[in-house]
């Protein structure tokens, strides 16, 4: 998730941490590695510039709190200041009692259409009744890839093929789910050039529908230009949140979240992939540590409890204890593949994200897809007796799963290697982590 930003400010951080007495010359320099990230993040010139030299102003002029180390302190501005400017805390709650609208804008390209499933799939989660109106009469095949993401998560869509009028489309979509118990209607809107008078015109009339909440979905790879397209979309109908897309790897994506806001309009979430469970309720502090490699634990927590895994009690006895089989070292795996990449996990735990190289990370992952097939290719006995493994079902295995003998043998190394890691630590640590994920 913005790997360049990511990458530069912790470098920054890395260089000051590392080196050697912080003097007023190191202080400068460490302001000047920052706002290099900034810029090359595509952050507004004058905003690096009002947030580095409060960064250099409080780091020179602040009485360090008791028992604080400098370096310490100045990581802590820096964490302060970052948050600041990418806006306050704020919660997205519905009420479950009343019928709700929820309007997304935006213009072509930024999303909406995925973005309406995953708003969907996150607020059924929560427990509402979600109906979705396809108002988008502008896009050819925009009703039919909404129809498509939200049979997936089984979400009712209204719409009809070849309407020209989105606005009778949306009315008669929000008269239809009042009418079943929907609580929550979404309606996905068409998206043209901001400066078309035609689009701006369609939403002051879909704002008549006097809808609870106005999300303005932006593309976080335009950058800095998301404060000229919320301040549009905004004199038409009063901006009620923002959602920046496409920040899985998007070199500007620092610019796009500053200048979301710069506007006054608080981000709620941000979409960090291309599964329909990969949009995430926005908080600056949370995020500002996961760029500053100071994890996010509580979204690691809460990405374990949306997907519901529930750790097998006598699966984890075996783990902790050193009696771990295969079929456990399976399920290990299962587990992880549901939540989502090794990268995206890592980076939500303390230290993790950078301890590995991106390039390590990824054949990791690769690994662990190949030991996946090896294990489905095993009987039940070999898998619950893993001893039982000779040269002959060794070959036989390989040939099965499609995969060199080398490698089984390298599974079975390195599963031996944890077995005796969790015996001789009496697996404190993992049933520790265990435990925190299940509160």
């Amino acid at each position: 998730m913005l790997s360049g930003l990511q990458g530069g400010l912790r470098n920054a951080v890395k260089k000051l941490v590392g080196g050697g007495t912080v003097d007023e010359a190191a202080v400068k320099e460490f302001v000047k590695d920052l706002q290099r990230a900034l810029l090359q993040a595509d952050v507004n010139v004058k905003l690096v510039l009002a947030l580095s030299t409060k960064i250099e102003q409080r780091t020179l002029a602040e009485k360090l709190p008791p028992g604080l180390p400098r370096k310490d302190h100045i990581v802590k501005i820096l964490y302060e200041e970052l948050s600041r400017i990418l806006g306050e805390e704020t919660e997205f709650k519905l009420s479950h009692d009343k019928t709700s609208i929820i309007l997304l804008a935006g213009i072509q390209g930024s999303g909406k259409t995925t973005i309406t499933a995953k708003l969907a799939r996150n607020l059924s989660k929560q427990g509402h009744k979600v109906g979705v109106v396809g108002a988008d009469t502008f896009r050819p095949g925009a009703l039919v890839q909404l129809k498509m993401l939200c049979e997936k998560i089984k979400v009712p869509v209204y719409g009809k093929e070849n309407a020209k009028d989105s606005v009778k489309i949306a009315s008669e979509g929000v008269k239809h789910f009042k009418t079943t118990d929907s609580n929550i209607i979404i309606i996905d809107t068409a998206g043209r050039h901001k400066e078309e008078t035609g689009l701006l015109k369609e939403m002051q009339d879909l704002n008549h529908l006097n809808p609870d909440k106005v999300l303005l979905v932006i593309d976080g790879t335009i950058g800095q230009q998301c404060y000229s397209q919320a301040e549009a979309f905004h004199k038409i109908a009063p901006i009620g949140g923002i959602v920046i897309t496409k920040l899985d790897g998007a070199a500007k994506g620092g610019g796009a979240l500053a200048a979301a806001a710069a506007t006054g309009a608080k981000i709620v979430f941000i979409g960090t992939g291309e599964r329909v469970d990969d949009l995430e309720v926005f908080s600056p502090s949370r995020f500002v540590g996961r760029l500053l490699d100071m994890g996010d634990l509580k979204a690691l927590l809460d990405r374990v409890k949306d997907l519901e895994i529930e750790a097998d009690t006598k699966k984890l006895q075996r783990i902790t204890s050193g009696k771990m089989t295969i079929d456990d070292l399976y399920y290990q795996i299962e587990q992880m593949k549901k939540m989502g990449s090794l990268k995206k996990i890592l980076d939500l735990v303390p230290g993790f994200s950078s301890a590995m190289k991106d390039q390590d990370l990824d054949k990791l992952e690769d690994k662990m897809q190949h030991w996946r097939i090896i294990i489905q290719s095993m009987t039940r006995t070999e898998r619950q007796n893993p001893d039982l493994l000779n040269s002959s079902r060794i070959h036989r295995i390989a040939k099965g799963s499609g995969t060199p003998e080398k490698e089984i043998k390298e599974m079975m190394s390195k599963y031996k290697q944890t077995k005796s890691v969790m015996k001789a630590s009496r697996g404190r640590q993992f049933r520790q982590m265990m435990k925190r994920m299940q509160q």
